[in-house]
């Protein structure tokens, strides 16, 4: 598979991620088809897509998925996080489709070995799990299951890339893939602490939003400890922090989420946002497509090894470089 020239895209299902996928296609010129059973899927898909944009590109909604997916370069499915329903749908998707047609699940955790299993050519056949929401946040975590060629996955990390994101392999199946594994790793702490009456659930957010959250934004977990151990590097906070850190790890809890918890944490966020959801969602977001046009000013929108030197940036106006 070279990389196709995408002109026609088909996407299965009409809810928030596939709103955020016609977004981002749309934004990029290319003539998108929407596969929704619902009767009001059109009237939901409209609204979504007026939510992310000023002057949106309504694609066409049809029933089944194989109608969408005809003719398409490429299909982005974000269906239910059911199984059974996933391989229903791709083995549709597979009749329906040229073989060289990659077929791309959404799935937030599920194994794309399982997703292929009732499909005649499996081997197009992954995992693109956007961050949401798709159209604004760069990571797609890509994941080939046991029967996708390689060629397949070059194809979507190459398409992926020219639609503006930041795809990144993982080389195992696993349940959540990579980065949900991570942040269901912060969360299960968080509900412990929160749990334990050590910390107030809006004082705890603000513990990560203004202290590591930001470092996290602009370089991960791994570079920023490297950067936090100066000349010495990661090998010097290894060498002293490595063993406190250990007994960190042996004391962090294992929260069972019960009743009492749940409402803990719902009245917590609830009290926190103070029924401005959408305002705060909105603002996020503004701040979010900042934010991200600031890393790439900075070369922070890709890997270390491959960014510019300090010298090559300018600060912004007011800040001294």
């Amino acid at each position: 598979m070279m990389i196709p020239d995408i002109r026609h895209a088909a996407v299965i299902g009409a809810g928030a991620i596939g709103a955020s996928w016609c977004a981002l296609l749309t934004s990029h010129g290319i003539d998108v088809v929407v596969a929704d059973p619902a009767p009001d899927a059109t009237e939901r898909l409209a609204a979504a897509l007026h939510e992310v944009s000023d002057d949106p590109v309504i694609p066409t909604v049809v029933a089944s998925a194989s109608e969408a997916a005809r003719g398409a370069d490429i299909v982005f499915e974000a269906g239910p996080e059911r199984l059974d329903v996933k391989q229903a749908l791709f083995a549709e998707l597979d009749a329906a489709t040229a073989p060289e047609v990659v077929l791309a699940s959404s799935s937030s955790g599920l194994r794309p070995s399982e997703i292929q299993l009732d499909c005649v050519h499996p081997e197009r056949v992954l995992v693109a799990h956007p961050f949401n929401p798709p159209h604004l946040m760069p990571l797609v975590e890509v994941v080939g299951g046991r029967l996708t060629s390689e060629s397949a996955i070059d194809t979507t990390m190459s398409v992926l890339r020219e639609l503006g994101k930041t795809p990144v392999r993982l080389r195992r199946e696993l349940p959540g893939h990579v980065a949900n594994r991570l942040q269901a790793a912060l969360w299960r702490e968080a509900y412990h602490l929160v749990a334990q009456g050590a910390i107030s659930a809006s004082d705890l957010d603000l513990a990560i939003s203004s202290g590591p959250g930001l470092r996290w934004a602009l370089l991960g977990p791994l570079a920023t400890q490297h950067l936090s151990g100066g000349p010495g590097g990661m090998a010097h906070v290894l060498d002293h922090l490595g063993p406190p850190m250990v007994d960190w790890w042996d004391d962090l809890g294992t929260p069972e989420l019960t009743p009492q918890l749940i409402d803990t944490v719902v009245t917590g966020v609830t009290e926190e946002l103070g029924g401005r959801e959408s305002e705060v969602a909105r603002a996020r977001n503004e701040a979010l497509a900042q934010l991200l046009e600031l890393k790439i000013r900075y070369g922070l929108d890709r890997s270390p090894s491959d960014q510019p030197s300090a010298s090559d940036h300018s600060a912004p106006a007011g800040i001294p470089s």
